[in-house]
């Protein structure tokens, strides 16, 4: 599994990439990345931790293309999962149950 330091960094350049998207092209990426985060919440549910997380990134983001796609059919420049995976992989690990403040934290049973 890959670490969560260096999943994190890629996250990071995620959102920073969706948050240059140029003005006009903006609102697909959005659409996309909070069709994304949705269905990340579908997937794993409102209690999960960073490494459930970071399992499912590391067993491949090519599922994101197909939503991208579907959210944005018009919009290429949105289905690149470099930055929509990212970003909304970047945007849902805030609710993992052992992130805070930008780090992990030791959670007690």
């Amino acid at each position: 599994m890959a670490s969560f330091e260096l999943v994190q960094q890629q996250w990071k350049q995620g959102e920073r990439r969706a948050a240059e998207t140029p003005p006009p092209e903006r609102a697909a990426v959005d659409r996309v990345v909070d069709a994304l985060v949705a269905e990340l919440r579908r997937r794993l549910g409102s209690t999960f931790t960073v490494d459930e997380l970071v399992a499912l990134y590391d067993r491949g983001t090519g599922w994101c293309l197909d939503f991208a796609y579907a959210i944005a059919p018009d919009a290429p420049w949105a289905w690149d999962p470099r930055t929509s995976a990212d970003a909304a992989f970047a945007r849902y690990v805030r609710e993992a149950q052992d992130y805070a403040g930008g780090r992990r934290i030791r959670v007690e049973d």
